[in-house]
């Protein structure tokens, strides 16, 4: 059985400015300054909590209460934020239904909490491509953390999943659970390509299909 596991903040769809909508809600109900998309950008991938508490430490000395004091509200905006407002990136949606047609079983490992998660799939006609979705509220731990991809080949009965990120949490994340991995360029990476571990690099999902056929042959 082919199988690959996607990352989604980066690696399938721009996120950013989204997210970044609804940290700046819970910013002006706090009276404090709002947040660039870039700002926004720099602070993603680990997860809701850990983005939220970022964001207050660069505003405030007292972060780590508030944080404790305003997460279920951030995540409760978090959720009912618009699936839409998420752009796929250039050919993800050619690339996904291309993976379909040829017996490609697909999953998601996201460290976006489940609401939102299911909210942007359904906006973009996704839900029926992935049969596992494991979020970052779906068990204790969240990437980088090997639990959440393994239990997402779990779920998809997959042995050897190929995995589908973008940034070094993905890389981290795949590295641990010993599972190839594809590196998306393109996504929210800070650190130079050479220096995540990675099986093979696409910066455009045009290329996707024929180069996890490629790591699935090597494998």
């Amino acid at each position: 059985m082919k199988s690959v596991i996607f990352d989604l903040d980066g690696t399938l769809v721009d996120s950013v400015a989204a997210i970044c909508d609804v940290a700046n809600i819970l910013l002006d109900e706090l009276s404090m300054p709002q947040m660039s998309v870039e700002e926004a950008r720099q602070y993603i991938g680990n997860g809701a909590e850990v983005f939220l508490q970022r964001t207050l430490s660069a505003r405030s000395a007292a972060a780590d209460e508030m944080c404790a004091q305003h997460l279920q509200h951030f995540l409760q905006l978090y959720a009912e934020a618009p699936g839409e407002a998420n752009r796929p990136f250039d050919g993800v949606d050619e690339a996904l239904c291309a993976l379909v047609e040829e017996g490609w079983v697909m999953g998601l490992c996201t460290n976006k909490p489940l609401a939102p998660t299911i909210a942007v799939i359904e906006a973009l006609g996704w839900k029926n491509l992935f049969q596992a979705v494991v979020a970052g509220d779906t068990l204790p731990q969240r990437k980088p953390d090997p639990a959440p991809l393994r239990e997402a080949g779990r779920r998809l009965g997959a042995t050897k999943p190929i995995f589908v990120g973008d940034s070094e949490v993905d890389a981290e994340t795949a590295s641990a659970a010993q599972l190839p991995f594809v590196l998306f360029t393109e996504g929210y990476r800070k650190s130079p390509v050479e220096s995540l571990r990675h099986t093979a690099a696409i910066s455009q999902f045009g290329n996707l299909l024929q180069v996890l056929n490629a790591v699935s042959r090597d494998a």
